[in-house]
C-alpha cells in the first residue's frame, strides 16, 4: 500500500442537467492506494461538521459519487474516482469521511471518445489508424 496527502476534494454533481463541482473544504486528508487486485483506493477526508447531513444522506442512500482529488500538492492534475462513502465519524466539532474508490482512467476515456468521433466521421481501416495517429500527435503538441 502507498499513502499520499489529499490536498483537495471535489464532488461532481448533476443538477438540472448541469454538471457542477462541490468543493469540500478539507481540514486534512489522505489517500491510500490499496494495490489490491480490484484497483481500489481509500480516501479519508477530515472536514468540518457542516458536511454531516450531506455525507450522512449519501451514506444512507448508498450513492455512488464521481469525485476529483488532488494528491500531494495543489498544482498536480486532479485524479478522478468513482467512490462510495463507507463510513463517517464525528471527531469533536469535525468529522472524517471514508470513501472506497476506483480510479477512472481519463486517458482511456479520451482515446475511446476520439475513436468514436473518427468512426462517426467515416474513417475506416488504414485511414482510421493514420488519422488517429495524426490527431494524437496534434494533441501532444
Amino acid at each position: 500500500m502507498k499513502t499520499f496527502k489529499l490536498v483537495s476534494l471535489d464532488i461532481v454533481e448533476e443538477k438540472n442537467e448541469d454538471i457542477t463541482q462541490r468543493r469540500i473544504k478539507l481540514n486534512d486528508g489522505l489517500i491510500i492506494n490499496r494495490e489490491d487486485d480490484r484497483g481500489r483506493w481509500v480516501i479519508e477526508a477530515y472536514v468540518d461538521s457542516q458536511y454531516e447531513d450531506y455525507f450522512h444522506q449519501i451514506l444512507t442512500n448508498s450513492e455512488e459519487l464521481l469525485i476529483q482529488v488532488k494528491i500531494t500538492k495543489s498544482s498536480n492534475q486532479p485524479a478522478t474516482f468513482l467512490a462510495n462513502v463507507i463510513d463517517t465519524n464525528m471527531i469533536g466539532n469535525d468529522m472524517n469521511v471514508i470513501f472506497m474508490c476506483t480510479m477512472v482512467d481519463r486517458r482511456r476515456e479520451h482515446i475511446e471518445k476520439v475513436l468514436k468521433t473518427l468512426l462517426d466521421e467515416g474513417y475506416q481501416g488504414e485511414d482510421l489508424l493514420e488519422e488517429f495517429k495524426r490527431r494524437g500527435e496534434e494533441a501532444s503538441t
